[in-house]
């Protein structure tokens, strides 16, 4: 179970993260923003363990080739998805990026020979029901729109592709590393990755202070969200993580409705239809059938 609270805790942070990219692009370009995403979530967890655990420091002086690996898959996954959303629009991206987590649930099942029980089976078929009827909408403007197929969509294919992969190391690496401890090279190397294409004349800029704010919250939530994927990795499976992960987009959809509620209007909103409700609670139904409610039988 609490590798299930955990995967939720990742999976309610990217529902807001969504949101709050597409407001972070009316200042700042992509890649400025995924710079200062890993930027904000190295310099916390340095400060943090410089005081509480310098000893997990020394991971820097002789990093694991796999840790190395996992962090470019990341820094592809981060560039790819911010590029989509330029490129493509978020609705779109929100469709094509959930093929990450599949694509992790099959090598649950496939690479580290995961069981997976009929209930569960029904579960993931319940809720890839659920999918299709929440994004039927969307799925049509997609294919009638020759924008949407362009070099956005490549852009999150790869995004997807690059964070099954660094999920996969990931999962190797926490049965041996601490969690946080493998996110100091994951979010530290790309740092100097995306150094080349920084606009720091963006931070000079005099934006109101609600943007400055926005643009850390944006490296905490990378902080958060993987320090609790990394965890999650370590206690539970990872097919009944990528099922709890795919759940991220209902979540945006839900604060979405929250803010047209509310009147909030930092970005025009699409109105959503009935079917989408249903396909909303029906991903929930298959969800829980998925993670496996029969395991609270065993004794």
């Amino acid at each position: 179970m609490k590798g299930i609270l955990l995967a939720a805790t990742t999976a309610l942070l990217w529902g807001i993260l969504a949101i709050a990219l597409k407001v972070a692009l009316n200042y700042f370009d992509s890649y400025t923003i995924v710079w200062s995403r890993f930027f904000v979530a190295t310099m916390v967890l340095i400060a943090y363990y410089t005081f509480k655990k310098p000893e997990m420091l020394k991971v820097y002086k002789r990093p694991p080739l796999m840790m190395i690996a996992g962090a470019i898959l990341l820094a592809g996954n981060y560039i790819g998805y911010m590029q989509g959303i330029n490129f493509a629009g978020p609705a779109v991206t929100q469709i094509i990026i959930q093929t990450g987590p599949v694509m992790l649930g099959i090598i649950g099942f496939t690479v580290f020979k995961e069981k997976i029980n009929l209930t569960r089976a029904i579960g993931f078929g319940i809720a890839t029901v659920g999918f299709g009827l929440f994004y039927y909408h969307q799925l049509n403007e997609m294919i009638s729109q020759k924008e949407a197929l362009n070099k956005g969509v490549l852009w999150i294919l790869g995004a997807a592709s690059s964070w099954a992969g660094y999920a996969f190391f990931n999962k190797k690496l926490v049965q041996k590393y601490h969690p946080q401890q493998i996110n100091l090279i994951i979010f530290g190397l790309p740092v100097l990755l995306f150094l080349p294409w920084v606009d720091f004349n963006l931070f000079v800029q005099s934006y109101e202070w609600w943007v400055w704010l926005l643009l850390i919250a944006l490296g905490l939530n990378t902080v958060v969200a993987y320090g609790t994927l990394s965890a999650a990795f370590k206690y539970t499976e990872a097919n009944k993580i990528s099922i709890v992960i795919i759940m991220n987009p209902v979540i945006t959809f839900i604060v979405l409705e929250l803010m047209v509620w509310f009147d909030i209007r930092w970005f025009n909103i699409d109105k959503v239809s009935p079917l989408a409700y249903a396909g909303a609670i029906l991903v929930i139904v298959g969800t829980i059938l998925a993670i496996g409610l029969s395991a609270k039988k065993k004794h």
